[in-house]
């Protein structure tokens, strides 16, 4: 987190995004049926090849994030001082750094969001940028994303792009069909695996899931390639050995159906004074509607 101003405004540097989302225009995507008809089956899905052209502008992006961490939005390290490498993430600074900015405001990303979402309108509600140094043997626990964040709804999903191409044994699994569980499970520490302390009655701890086992979705990955899931389905890594830099950057989006809810405990990202109630639609000011076929 940066000392340097308040968590919640640390995110918020430009007070309302609506105009500079209408004054810019994102191209359409059209979606492979069968690939639409995976994700809402499995509730992951890989797109080969789509963001090839992003490749660069987004690693010069997290270039600027790697060599000043503490002057951008919750930079993090997931390894801890007696482990070997580096696995350092860093999210809410799409605002901050100028090609992220840019693939927001003029990818596909909104409109493929909006496809797989089967959603009207896609809103975007952060960015998560990830760097695995070589010689990293750090497992990222097994985890699903929607009992962190202050959200709730069916209608998600979150747009990942390997940086670098990554071998299957490094590469993020996914538990195929476990959005579709009902269940929620308590969020996790990158660390040390261990559960945050939350209130929330409704979680459940992560069952222990084999990374070899039947219904796991498992690829290698080249650079540029997207892989889209739904805020609940679960995934992790092994603890193989990060032997080339593994390099990714995540947005996040929200559909119709989806709204503020005021969770107990910590949430990440650590988003405070959002003026909203319970049910209330997150606020397109700060959290822009980047496609919208209303």
């Amino acid at each position: 987190m940066n000392a340097r101003r308040p968590a919640e405004v640390e995110w918020q540097v430009i007070d309302d995004l609506r105009p500079l989302a209408a004054a810019t225009k994102r191209p359409a995507f059209v979606a492979d049926p069968s690939d639409v008809a995976t994700f809402a089956t499995d509730g992951v899905v890989r797109i080969p090849g789509a963001f090839t052209d992003w490749v660069e502008p987004l690693r010069a992006g997290l270039d600027r994030n790697l060599a000043d961490p503490e002057a951008y939005a919750f930079p993090g390290e997931s390894t801890a001082v007696e482990d070997r490498g580096r696995f350092f993430n860093s999210y809410c600074n799409w605002q901050l750094i100028p090609e992220y900015l840019s693939f927001v405001l003029a990818s596909e990303a909104a409109a493929m969001a909006a496809a797989f979402m089967a959603s009207s309108t896609a809103q975007l509600f952060h960015e998560h940028a990830f760097s695995k140094e070589p010689s990293t043997a750090k497992a990222t626990p097994w985890h699903h994303d929607l009992p962190y964040y202050c959200v709730d709804g069916q209608q998600t999903v979150s747009i990942y792009i390997p940086l670098d191409d990554t071998p299957e044994e490094t590469a993020v699994r996914f538990l195929k069909g476990s959005h579709r569980s009902g269940q929620l499970h308590n969020p996790r520490l990158f660390v040390d695996g261990s559960h945050y302390d939350t209130a929330d009655a409704e979680f459940v701890p992560v069952p222990d899931i084999d990374p070899h086992t039947d219904g796991i979705f498992s690829s290698e990955l080249s650079a540029g390639d997207a892989l889209l899931f739904d805020f609940r389905t679960l995934h992790g890594t092994t603890d193989a050995p990060v032997v080339n830099r593994r390099r990714a950057f995540s947005t996040r989006w929200l559909g119709d159906d989806v709204t503020y809810l005021d969770r107990p405990g910590d949430t990440s990202p650590p988003l405070h004074n959002l003026g909203l109630a319970s049910g209330d639609r997150m606020r397109e000011d700060w959290f822009p509607v980047l496609w919208d076929e209303r």
